[in-house]
């Protein structure tokens, strides 16, 4: 006999422990329940009791059923059996496409070969409505001509240079020729955009070049002396190209603006005082300068004083860090050149005494990291030291006439040593193309030559591939604008040149080759009623001179203007004392009251001759004085009325 479970409600007790599930359904059919275990679910459905029961806490909570879309679930297997299907569909189509291919060639053959068709070939697919192989393939090609067509411009940009010999890849098509003065050109800076040129000459000159604003007639729109009575050594932009340092022969580098004002003047030091790094700026003529290619604040000078300098903008009052480079035995040496490298970590400088020193930029600099003595000949200056754009290779250009490239990795030997290179300049520099695979240096002219000529070598073969004639002078700095694909030459006549392609330059000089320059016309305007100004009349018309030559003239003759001096008095009439005499002793007599009127141009002889006869007959003032000593007069007579009047006597023979 089987007992009945209790049950209350949904909720039941099943005694009988051997009881099949099914049966337990049905009981619990009715009533609260029943106690003991509950019937075991599947995991899906007790999930989404789950869910439905978090779904309706929120919605009770927040007013919002779900916080949006569930994750959804990827079966891994299936997707990689589609790709698989996908993979083997494509290589079919490809199949497909070369047998259709090779059909058409084949068919093409056969019509060529049959002579007794006439006319002309009936066009496949005419009778399906399915397009034909031959369609597909040509569709297939559209596709790929779209393909390369998007390309086209990376094909252009790239792989033309892959294609290209060393020698084509030099712009030098065509050339500009602009006139800074008639110094040498001993500086040169392009800012990073390519907008504008800076100059900068022996002269004390900078010249300031607008590309964009320039016209055919290739004038600069501000030349300046920054420094006064010194001659410009060098010229850089910032990597930001919003300021430009100036390195003179003075002890002080300046920084200009775009535009060519001062922007900040570094201090001099103190030039008493032995040790350079207790001094707060160069105490020496500077020979150069040069940016940090990534911290736009910063830049570093070199002078004669011995010492490296590295400044910052917000602080020219005192200098940054202090480098010394030393000689073989500890004296110091004088720097000539001063170069970052591309990623800024290094220091590197060319001295007199014939060696290049590099420091870590990111370590104190008491200890150089790289040393190579006797890289250059002694007592000579390294006029230029230039990092590769890879970075791993470095050229220095020394004025014993060679340029020499170096391996950083193996920085023992020269890779090549290029001979018989003549510089007469200290800032004769060298550089690399853009994709490195050319160094180029220029060339002073030599007793015999006519021509300065930029010369081109080969990083790889070490052979010349080609040099370029640029003027009747000296070819001092040069610069390869890599944004704008342009070279920009500074000659010892004072001309800038600048060799550009047609075809692979960029803006630059192609600007302003294009625009006219035209005189501006004055517009005349005719009105028709006349217009009567008070200064238009003969009475206050003032006469106009078309130069000022003549008008200076005319103030000349006017003795206002001119505020002539009183003239000297030349008589006793319209003189200042005309009325009282024309000297000072009349000036005198007439002024003592004496009423005879002196004359003072009657000769004085005849003036005492007219009283002699009155003397004579009347003694009054001379006579009654020699009356009692001197009675008669003693006349001096003439012993021979025939010999000489004169009072001396002749010497007896």
């Amino acid at each position: 006999m089987s007992k009945k479970p209790i049950s209350f409600g949904k909720i039941s007790f099943n005694l009988k422990k051997d009881a099949d599930t099914n049966k337990n359904d049905e009981q619990t059919a009715s009533g609260f329940g029943t106690f003991g275990r509950t019937p075991i679910q599947e995991q899906k459905e007790i999930e989404e009791i789950a869910e439905d029961l978090e779904n309706q806490h929120v919605q009770q909570v927040m007013g919002i059923k779900n916080f949006g879309k569930k994750a959804k679930n990827f079966n891994i297997e299936e997707m990689m059996e589609q790709a698989r299907k996908t993979a083997s569909e494509v290589n079919k189509r490809k199949l497909e496409i070369e047998d259709s291919k090779k059909a058409v060639e084949t068919e093409e053959v056969h019509e060529s070969d049959d002579e007794d068709l006439i006319g002309p070939p009936l066009p496949p697919g005419l009778f399906q409505g399915a397009p034909s192989e031959t369609d597909k393939v040509r569709e297939v090609d559209k596709n790929k001509e779209d393909e390369s067509d998007e390309d086209s411009y990376d094909e252009l940009s790239g792989s033309d240079d892959e294609e290209l010999s060393l020698e084509k890849r030099i712009p030098n098509t065509h050339e500009v020729e602009m006139q800074h003065g008639t110094k040498a050109v001993v500086a040169l800076a392009v800012d990073p955009s390519g907008a504008r040129l800076a100059t900068g000459s022996i002269d004390y000159d900078v010249s300031f070049w607008d590309f964009a604003g320039m016209d055919s007639s290739l004038r600069s729109f501000r030349t300046l002396q920054p420094c006064e009575n010194h001659p410009i050594k060098a010229l850089q932009y910032s990597a930001t190209g919003d300021s430009i340092l100036v390195v003179s022969g003075s002890a002080q580098a300046k920084v200009l603006d775009r535009d060519g004002f001062e922007v900040l003047e570094c201090v001099k030091g103190d030039q008493y005082i032995t040790d350079m790094a207790r001094t707060k700026g160069h105490t020496a003529s500077l020979n150069s300068g040069c940016w940090h290619p990534h911290i736009r604040e910063e830049f570093m000078t070199c002078a004669q004083d011995g010492t490296l300098r590295l400044w910052v903008t917000e602080n020219p009052k005192q200098h940054k860090a202090v480098i010394k480079p030393r000689q073989q035995g500890g004296l110091k040496t004088s720097p000539t050149s001063c170069v970052f490298s591309r990623d800024g970590n290094t220091v590197a400088c060319g001295c007199y005494d014939g060696s290049i020193q590099m420091w870590d930029h990111r370590r104190n600099f008491v200890n150089t990291t790289l040393v190579l003595r006797d890289a250059h000949q002694k007592q000579s200056e390294i006029s230029s030291v230039a990092y590769s754009y890879l970075g791993s290779f470095i050229a220095s250009r020394g004025n014993d006439d060679t340029l020499k490239l170096w391996d950083l990795r193996n920085f023992k030997k020269p890779l090549k040593v290029f001979d018989n290179l003549f510089s007469r300049y200290e800032q004769t520099d060298c550089s690399f193309s853009p994709d490195d695979s050319m160094v180029f240096t220029g060339e002073s002219l030599q007793k015999g030559q006519d021509v300065g000529r930029l010369l081109f070598y080969n990083t790889k073969t070490y052979e010349p591939v080609m040099h370029l004639d640029v003027t009747k002078s000296h070819v001092i700095k040069c610069i390869w604008h890599a944004k704008l694909n342009q070279i920009f030459v500074g000659c010892g006549n004072g001309v800038v040149k600048c060799y550009y392609d047609q075809k692979r330059s960029l803006r630059g000089a192609k600007l302003c080759i294009v625009k006219i320059h035209r005189k501006k016309h004055s517009v005349e305007v005719v009105s028709s009623q006349q217009i009567i100004t008070p200064h238009a009349l003969p009475l206050f018309r003032q006469e106009k001179l078309r130069t000022s030559k003549k008008k200076m003239e005319k103030d000349r003759l006017d003795p206002v203007k001119s505020r002539r001096p009183d003239l000297p008095i030349t008589s006793g009439q319209g003189g200042r004392v005309a009325a009282s005499g024309s000297t000072l002793s009349s000036f005198v007599i007439r002024n003592l009251g004496l009423s005879k009127r002196v004359d003072d141009e009657q000769d004085p002889r005849e003036a005492i001759l007219k009283y002699a006869k009155e003397a004579e007959e009347n003694p009054f003032w001379v006579a009654p004085a020699y009356k009692k000593t001197q009675p008669e007069t003693i006349f001096q007579y003439n012993e021979s009325e025939d010999g000489p009047s004169d009072a001396k006597k002749q010497k007896q023979s």
